[in-house]
This record gives structure tokens, sequence and C-alpha cells, in this order.
């Protein structure tokens, strides 16, 4: 007999708890799955990360993500508002295999775009990347057309690096963030 995870059981035990002034970034919990499957049959949100796509597609992005974890001691957060404990999005360092390096994405579930959450929470995951893990570069892989994360990139301080081909999503877009001594 198999017995249910409990609903906000963490499920990557290496993942911070990183706070800013209105979002904690954790590890992803069970009962984030609905999220993410809901952003991914959206096809207005999640095109830029290959949507849509099933639910049943959409469930195994999810448990990628969480294996990412194990697979590479880091990956993506859920963001949370302080507020209210609602997940509102995703932020974190992605690197799984075929990638040209790692980069840091982010994602933001319906209802929560427009408010500044994503660049808050994407900030302090680049700062967790470089000051907590050690790297000393980070890229942002952007389909040509997702006009919102350029932008979002681009007030981060990255700029165009290059066009490329990516092994998962085709022709995609590299913008480089500026290193350690420059993103804080």
């Amino acid at each position: 007999m198999t017995t249910a995870a409990p609903h906000n059981r963490c499920l990557t035990p290496n993942a911070p708890r990183l706070e800013t002034e209105r979002l904690i970034l954790r590890g992803p919990e069970p009962k984030d799955a609905e999220k993410v499957i809901a952003f991914y049959a959206d096809k207005d949100r999640s095109w830029g990360f290959g949507g849509p796509i099933s639910r049943a597609d959409a469930w195994r992005w999810f448990a990628l993500s969480v294996g990412h974890w194990s697979m590479r001691g880091y990956g993506f957060l859920t963001m949370e508002l302080k507020e209210t404990g609602e997940a509102c999005g995703m932020t974190g360092i992605w690197d799984p295999d075929g990638w040209p390096e790692p980069e840091i994405g982010w994602l933001m579930f319906d209802g929560f775009e427009g408010k500044g959450l994503a660049m808050e929470g994407a900030l302090r995951a680049r700062q967790w990347a470089f000051e907590d893990l050690g790297f000393t570069t980070l890229t942002s892989n952007i389909l040509p057309g997702n006009d919102r994360s350029v932008a979002l990139a681009e007030r981060m301080g990255a700029w165009f690096e290059k066009a490329y081909d990516n092994p998962h999503m085709g022709h995609d877009h590299m913008y480089r963030h500026p290193g350690p001594e420059a993103a804080t």
C-alpha cells in the first residue's frame, strides 16, 4: 500500500530558503505541481517554455525539475508570497544535459505578472548562485519573440550575446548576465 506524500513536504531537501522583501524562495513541494500544470496548459504563458503541453508532460517537467536538484545540487525554486503563502512563480538555476551553460530562468503563474515579482525573485536567485554556489557567470536562454523575458533580463543588466541551437527548444537567444562583481 502506498501513501500520498504530504502536500507541503519539500521535495528537494538541499534547496535553500531565500527571502526578499515580498517573497520566500523555497524548494518545490507536491502542492506546486498543479500550478506548474496550469502554467503549461496556458499557451500564452507557456510558449516560451515549449508549451502548451499535456497535463502528463507538465507533470513530467515538474518531476524533472525536482530531479534536477539531485543531479546538479541546484534548480528552480518556488516563489511564494510572504503575505499570503501563495505560490506565484518559479525562478532558479537550470542546467539540464545539453545546455550550453547554467542559466537563470523564471516563470510566473497566472495573475502574478506585472508586479515586479519575477525580477525580485530572479535577482535573489542570481545572488544565491553567485554568493552561495560560487558561479561566476550566468545566462538566460530566451526564445525569440519572448519580449517580456528579454525586458526582464535587460532590466537585470543582461545583454544579448548570441543566437544558438537549443537542444530542446531549437533557435534560441542567449543573454549574458553581469558577473558577481556587478550583479549585486
